[in-house]
C-alpha cells in the first residue's frame, strides 16, 4: 500500500547512506512526523478484512522424552492473551506442571497451526529457558493436539527432546456436577 503522505526533505540526507543526519534536520520534528504518518498508515491497514485466529486455549496432557530424563508426562495449560494477540499471531500464557509437582511458566506464540514456546526452567536471577517449536493438529471439532521439539540449556551442554500433547476433553456441565447418570431407573 503506497501512502500519499511524504516526509519533509529535511528528514533525509540526500545522496548518502544514512537516512537521518543531525546536521540536516530537527530529529524531534521528523520523529513526530513519522509517528503522525504511522497513525494514518495503521488506520488504512486496519480497514482490511481481519482473519480470525484459532484459539488453542486449554489443558493438554503431554507425553515426551528427552536425553536427560527419558520418558515423562507433564500437563500444559495454554490461555490466550487476547490483549497482545493479533489476527496473524496469537499469544498465550502457559503453565507446565510436572509429575513431581514442579511448575514452570512461559509464553507461546502461534501463527496458524505453527507453535513457538518458551518457559523458565528456574526463577533464579539468570534463569534458563526451554525453547520449542511445534505444530497443531485438529482432532475433532473442539480438540487439538500438538507436537514439539525443544532444547533446554544447562551446565553440561543442555538436552533436547520432543513431546506430543493432547487437549483434555472438556466436560459438559452435567458431567462436571456429577448429575449425569448412566444408571437406568
Amino acid at each position: 500500500m503506497h501512502s500519499q503522505y511524504k516526509l519533509p526533505e529535511k528528514c533525509f540526507k540526500t545522496r548518502a547512506t544514512t537516512i537521518f543526519s543531525r546536521s540536516d534536520m530537527n530529529i524531534k520534528f521528523c520523529l513526530t512526523t513519522l509517528s503522525f504518518l504511522s497513525v494514518f498508515s495503521s488506520a488504512e491497514a486496519s480497514a482490511a478484512p481481519v482473519s480470525k485466529s484459532i484459539d488453542y486455549s486449554g489443558e493438554y496432557l503431554c507425553k515426551g522424552n528427552n536425553v536427560a530424563v527419558g520418558d515423562y508426562e507433564v500437563t500444559i495449560y495454554l490461555k490466550k492473551n487476547r490483549r497482545n494477540s493479533t489476527p496473524m499471531a496469537s499469544v498465550y500464557d502457559l503453565v507446565t506442571h510436572t509429575e513431581n509437582k514442579q511448575s514452570y511458566t512461559g509464553q507461546a506464540v502461534t501463527n496458524g497451526k505453527q507453535l513457538a514456546l518458551t518457559f523458565k526452567l528456574s526463577d533464579a536471577k539468570y534463569a534458563e529457558f526451554s525453547t520449542g517449536l511445534g505444530q497443531f493438529t485438529k482432532l475433532n471439532k473442539n480438540m487439538w493436539s500438538f507436537k514439539t521439539d525443544y532444547y533446554e540449556p544447562d551446565d553440561t551442554g543442555g538436552n533436547y527432546g520432543h513431546e506430543t500433547c493432547t487437549m483434555k476433553k472438556l466436560l459438559n456441565p452435567l458431567e462436571k456436577t456429577g448429575t449425569l447418570s448412566t444408571n437406568k431407573r
